[in-house]
């Protein structure tokens, strides 16, 4: 099973030290000419800080985060695992993860993103400011970049495997996996926005310390049910989990 995963707004602090970016080294190296693409249109839009700005769709008070991606290519990088913050990745917690958990999160776990498409908790990237709503001078809208990269790539990938799909809106539009299951958190019988992401995180950490291998959507929810979650199938792939407490 992979499971896909959103990125974070959220980033860790840029290390003082470490080695710079390695575009061949990253997982999916079919990838690496998409990537190039879009990491050369970006530093060179962010060396001018005003249009940085504007294109980013970011307030004066980020103009460091626009400016330091002028910087990216010789930047000191950083696991995407430890790179991502914010709330699904606290509560994932994959820096604790050890053993055949850890190993599992390296295999099943793809973090999606505006600027390198799609990478692995272990791939080394540099702190970054780029959400794939933007529309670069030369690249011209992410989305529509990696929904042509994308697919031969993924799609190989996936095969036949169950796709457990946790992007948000806006990345599911990247790629479309042909055998995914979503899912939407519910509280009181209510959809959750916030705590939506908290839930996710924990779902994904107990399903990487389990070891499940679900093969079909009703394996799935027989798992996740097993791990003690209210599961309702509102469709053959879309999920509904019910939490009591937030």
């Amino acid at each position: 099973m992979l499971i896909l995963l959103p990125p974070s707004e959220g980033k860790a602090a840029a290390p003082r030290r470490g080695a710079a970016l390695a575009l061949d080294r990253l997982s999916l190296p079919a990838l690496t000419e998409a990537r190039t693409a879009v990491l050369d249109d970006l530093v060179k839009l962010s060396t001018d800080p005003d249009a940085a700005l504007d294109v980013l769709g970011l307030t004066p008070g980020l103009a460091a985060e626009a400016a330091r991606n002028a910087a990216l290519w010789a930047a000191p990088t950083l696991p995407a695992a430890a790179l991502y913050t914010g709330v699904l990745y606290d509560a994932l917690d994959l820096a604790s993860l050890t053993g055949p958990a850890l190993a599992r999160a390296r295999k099943q776990l793809l973090i999606f993103s505006g600027l390198w498409g799609a990478v692995r908790p272990g791939d080394r990237v540099p702190p970054y400011r780029c959400a794939i709503g933007v529309r670069l001078p030369g690249v011209g809208p992410l989305t529509a970049h990696w929904r042509a990269a994308l697919p031969a790539v993924l799609d190989d990938l996936a095969g036949d495997a169950l796709v457990l799909d946790l992007r948000s809106s806006a990345y599911t539009a990247m790629w479309t996996p042909r055998n995914a299951v979503s899912v939407r958190v519910l509280h009181g019988g209510k959809v959750v926005s916030h705590f939506n992401k908290a839930t996710k995180g924990r779902l994904v950490r107990a399903l990487l310390l389990a070891g499940a291998r679900p093969r079909t959507p009703a394996a799935l929810a027989a798992a996740v049910r097993d791990l003690g979650y209210t599961v309702d199938a509102r469709t053959p792939h879309e999920l509904d989990v019910t939490v009591d407490a937030l």
